[in-house]
């Protein structure tokens, strides 16, 4: 096992690091390494949790992959053989948590779709009656499934900053009417799709945010998908309508942060191990059920 919590490449061109992974210029191309980190509430937290940065770039392969037949997507490659020669030399750190990826100009938004009310919307719902602009019908509880599937996107918030939720017409001022509705529709199918696959694996995937990209005037899908760390996984067999649901993802590493006081600015505090090995082992479990494999 070898944990990442950042990469150590000094003789390498590292042109952005996020909140979870780090991107380097090959030339012709980005290479993105997605690290053992963790982040909340927009903060990344001081603890690595094991393992997850391979988890996630599978899980990302697994369903980019799956989403081919509706939206093309940014891999080149994730054989660490077909790198450039000079990544070569660190082969075993990036093996199964690294991609090639073609460059895209990224949207300025990011698309999220929710098929269940929970998290920043429920907030909304309860003190507004609608998310992000959209009425919704009175009476519903905390984690009710949605008639349909909502497109609510957000800003991109830098390292530290929160993301804003906004309406639709917010976002055709931003990218224009026509994007916007063809990133409304894409990110619903997506969904829908990946949401399907999942209840036939004991998962519901009650939220998730998609970012995309424009690469030779056409519309990809870029970042990552479908993941612990840009969904909400809820167990079905647990599903309980009227409260807040247990959960596959680092919705548990919220609740123990919002438990602990933080006041959700940086830096954050320590994680106990027990959070720390529950995550690292969710996340392999999410995997496992998705693919059928282990990681």
């Amino acid at each position: 096992m070898t944990s990442i919590p950042k990469t150590q490449f000094d003789d390498l061109s590292l042109v952005r690091q996020g909140k979870v992974r780090d991107i380097f210029d090959t030339g012709e191309a980005l290479l993105m390494v997605t690290t053992d980190r963790l982040s909340a509430f927009d903060v990344v937290l001081p603890d690595i949790i094991p393992d997850k940065g391979k988890v996630l770039n599978q899980i990302s392969v697994f369903w980019f992959k799956k989403m081919e037949s509706i939206v093309k997507n940014h891999i080149i490659t994730t054989n660490v053989n077909e790198y450039p020669e000079k990544f070569k030399s660190y082969s075993d750190a990036l093996d199964k948590r690294s991609m090639l990826v073609k460059k895209a100009e990224p949207f300025t938004i990011e698309c999220i779709v929710r098929g269940y009310i929970s998290g920043s919307g429920w907030s909304s719902y309860q003190k507004e009656g609608h998310v992000c602009g959209i009425t919704l019908p009175k009476g519903l509880k905390e984690s009710d499934k949605l008639e349909q599937p909502l497109f609510t996107p957000s800003t991109k918030a830098e390292i530290g900053d929160h993301d804003i939720n906004i309406s639709f017409d917010e976002a055709v001022k931003l990218i224009g009417s026509e994007k916007a509705e063809k990133l409304r529709n894409l990110s619903l199918e997506i969904y829908r799709k990946g949401a399907e696959y999942a209840l036939a694996k004991g998962i519901i995937i009650a939220d998730t945010k998609f970012e995309f990209g424009i690469l030779d005037g056409e519309i990809i899908l870029i970042d990552e998908i479908l993941t612990p760390d840009s969904s909400r996984f809820w167990p079905l067999n647990e599903y309980e309508p009227g409260r807040g649901q247990n959960s596959f993802d680092k919705q548990f590493v919220r609740d123990w942060l919002i438990d602990s006081g933080w006041d959700k600015k940086h830096p954050g505090p320590n994680l106990p191990q027990e959070v720390i090995d529950r995550t690292s082992s969710t996340y392999k479990e999410i995997y496992t059920r998705l693919t059928g494999e282990n990681v």
